[in-house]
């Protein structure tokens, strides 16, 4: 893909089986511990609500979420590791809360390693704040790692 140079808005869409391929390769890049095809396959049958990130028909980016009794969890939101540092997550996540919004959501949750620092930085300066700790929640190269809880108040 081509360096973007200016600040462009990327079309999101919902994401399809046939979309994996391309997620997958994303996933795979950006984390060490990357989702299996079988969890997106079974979040798109599940009815969760899963989009990708596109410019020029290209993915570049994801986001996995539920909404359920005014509440959102975010499960998953990655940008390809080439294209970060641009504003796409940003972008993506505020899709996101104005999704959640939409669906009467009044609080949005997620939880994030606390080695991941450029997702801690995003999520705080969009007005996350740090509300619990699930100890030894994610895999990691030498046992467990925790996830630190966020939530943002987004509206009655």
């Amino acid at each position: 893909m081509s360096a973007i140079l200016e600040p462009v808005e990327p079309n999101y869409r919902l994401m399809d089986l046939c979309d994996l391929e391309s997620i997958m390769r994303i996933e795979n890049r950006a984390y060490q511990f990357p989702w299996s095809q079988a969890i997106f396959q079974d979040c798109i049958k599940a009815g969760y609500h899963c989009w990708v990130a596109e410019l020029d028909a290209e993915i570049i980016g994801y986001a996995v979420f539920i909404n359920a009794a005014q509440e959102c969890y975010l499960l998953n939101l990655c940008i390809n590791p080439t294209l970060q540092k641009r504003g796409l997550g940003r972008k993506l996540l505020t899709s996101v809360l104005n999704n959640a919004k939409e669906y009467n959501a009044t609080c949005v949750f997620l939880e994030v390693r606390p080695s991941n620092r450029q997702a801690i930085e995003l999520y705080e300066s969009e007005g996350f704040n740090e509300v619990g700790i699930r100890k030894n929640y994610y895999p990691a190269t030498h046992g467990r790692e925790d996830a630190i809880i966020f939530a943002k108040e987004i509206g009655c």
